[in-house]
């Protein structure tokens, strides 16, 4: 193992604080491990580095730099920030090009500080979810009042949800409250019968809480070998969809609906 002079030190210092941003990044928003691990050890071989080592937990981040036989090893605490591939296509475009050479140091230092999650407007959102189960609806045999009434359930679950998470709320009180939010307003239609078949209403209004992400993430880290965080992806996908079960159960309560059946 050879002295690293003052600067080669302060280069892998720095390299290393990058590799271990980019790898939080993606962690933050839903990447699966693999992905991960991967393109923390291509920005650090891009950046000068001889190796890169990255281990994840689903608390934090742990990289170790391997440069002229000297080692530096850093951690860094996860916050889950929601899915959004925009933050993912931006890290791996910064990675690309590092390899290319057309990035530096200091440019992918520039270029990952200004990484900015994009958010669509609010209502946007909620309009989209409410036609796309809505979309469900029909296309599972509903008549435009089924579909009707799927649209403004799923809109105002979405609405709610997206009240609920802007306060911080517990997640699973989140997908509790917007699971009893919508099926108390798709409910209705079963109560009274109301469209040609209700029960497609009361089952596409929740579609909104489907985990399916956390649950393909979760399965393609246990068949690659991330058992633990795999495992780890699989108990929050779990534990989300029996807040949603709760929520369903008590809205059918409150409506005294005792059956939900053809």
């Amino acid at each position: 193992m050879s002295e690293l002079t003052e600067k080669e030190k302060n280069i892998q210092r720095e390299v290393t604080r990058l590799c271990i941003k980019a790898a939080l990044l993606l962690l933050q928003h839903g990447v699966e491990s693999t992905v991960i691990v991967q393109l923390a050890h291509r920005l650090g071989i891009a950046l000068g580095m001889d190796s890169v080592e990255c281990a994840l937990t689903p608390n934090a981040v742990i990289l170790t730099t391997l440069y002229k036989g000297n080692c530096i090893t850093t951690a860094r605490k996860n916050a889950d920030k929601g899915i959004n591939m925009q933050v993912v296509t931006e890290v791996q475009r910064i990675v690309i090009t590092a390899e290319h050479k057309i990035y530096g140091i200091e440019q992918v230092k520039n270029k990952l500080d200004s990484i900015k999650p994009l958010k669509y407007n609010r209502y946007f959102v909620v309009f989209m979810i409410g036609l796309s189960c809505a979309s469900f609806a029909h296309l599972s045999g509903g008549d435009v009042l089924i579909s009707l009434i799927t649209f403004f359930a799923a809109s105002i679950a979405m609405f709610v949800r997206q009240s609920l998470a802007m306060k911080h709320h517990n997640p699973i009180i989140v997908f509790a409250m917007t699971a009893f939010v919508g099926s108390m307003i798709a409910g209705i239609a079963l109560k009274y019968n109301i469209g040609n078949d209700p029960q497609i209403a009361l089952a596409s209004s929740v579609l909104l809480l489907v985990p399916g992400f956390p649950l393909i993430n979760s399965l393609a880290d246990i068949l690659k070998g991330h058992i633990s965080m795999g495992l780890a992806r699989w108990t929050i996908a779990t534990v989300l969809t029996f807040g949603a079960c709760i929520g369903i159960v008590f809205a059918l309560s409150v409506l005294n609906i005792t059956s939900w059946g053809r």
